[in-house]
């Protein structure tokens, strides 16, 4: 089906998106991903990837008829712009190494062809790295979680067990003390390696195949 990207400026005001939503039902355009957000200006801007897009002039031809609409631009997709996510969480020091070695790695594949974006948030505490990788599983476009401290368990592991089960990503985590180790797909001691590991796993450019490894620890 034809994917198409879309930004749609509007009033800020209830409503607006049912009404948007019903009008693209009802040409048989099927939505999948939305993201909402308000301007500086107080405005509503409305970003959006549609499938099932047949004619993209008379889908913003039937946007402008809208009174709340003001401005509907075409883009193309996130995933075509900024491609697979590797989201690294976990102590500072370590999350900078790791991103080092995932950043130098994407920029290999990305000069070839290949979309990989690196995000990182350094923190510490049991329950706010829970909530972290908790939140990994509401993100769009995530290959990889790697996990960098020096000590993780208990809550991040149960955490790590539910988007495992929930989400096709692949979790890597630095050899540290802690249950998350058990239950990563690939455990590596040196954090630049893992970032270097991350990429290979989620690239299209790479010859690198996670499941082969079997676990195993590096």
């Amino acid at each position: 089906m034809n994917k198409v990207a879309i930004t749609i400026k509007t009033i800020n005001e209830p409503g607006v998106l049912r009404d948007i939503a019903e009008m693209m039902a009802n040409c048989g355009i099927n939505i999948i991903y939305t993201h909402l957000f308000i301007e500086k200006d107080e405005s509503a801007s409305i970003y959006m990837e549609l499938e099932g897009v047949d004619q993209i002039d008379e889908l913003t031809q039937n946007l402008q008829i809208f009174e709340a609409v003001s401005d509907v631009k075409i883009h193309r997709s996130l995933d075509e712009i900024y491609g697979k996510r590797i989201i690294i969480i976990g102590g500072g020091a370590q999350v900078a190494q790791v991103a080092q070695g995932a950043i130098t790695e994407s920029d290999r594949h990305n000069i070839r062809g290949e979309r990989i974006s690196v995000d990182t948030i350094p923190l510490v505490g049991e329950q706010e790295l829970a909530e972290a990788v908790s939140a990994v599983g509401r993100l769009p476009r995530v290959g990889a979680l790697v996990l960098a401290g020096s000590l993780m368990g208990g809550k991040i592991s149960e955490a790590v067990e539910e988007i495992k089960k929930e989400h096709d990503l692949i979790v890597i985590s630095l050899n540290m003390p802690g249950g998350v180790t058990e239950i990563a797909d690939l455990v590596v001691t040196d954090p630049l390696q893992a970032g270097v590991m991350a990429v290979m796993a989620v690239a299209d450019t790479a010859i690198f195949d996670i499941k082969k490894v079997g676990r195993k620890k590096f």
